[in-house]
């Protein structure tokens, strides 16, 4: 993500911003992860999606190896766990103040 202080201007070629894009277009994966992975602003890499949708950029040339896109697969695994924990626990809490809502209905 962006950081606070001097700006960091680097010039990237080609074949980075076709891996980029290739990598934040599995499924599965999320631009802000690359990005962050990457060292780079979503935007930027937003930006280099739409380069290559608009022909600015070729990605033909762009290879992904098999470990970088099981990495980031490995990387997605906690996070949807966690939202899944976080639905479960939602659900749960729900079902609690349901039950003590009843609970006081019926004793009074």
């Amino acid at each position: 993500m962006a950081r606070a202080g001097p700006r960091k201007i680097a010039r990237y070629g080609d074949r980075f911003k076709a891996t980029a894009v290739k990598l934040s277009s599995l499924p599965g994966v999320l631009i802000k992860d690359v990005a962050e992975a990457l060292d780079i602003h979503p935007f930027m890499l937003s930006l280099w999606r739409k380069q290559v949708r608009d022909g600015v950029i070729v990605a033909k040339g762009a290879k992904l190896e098999v470990q970088t896109v099981a990495e980031l697969r490995r990387l997605r695994e906690p996070e949807r766990r966690n939202k899944l924990q976080e639905e479960e626990n939602e659900v749960l809490r729900k079902s609690i103040r349901l039950a003590s809502e009843r609970r006081r209905r019926t004793s009074s």
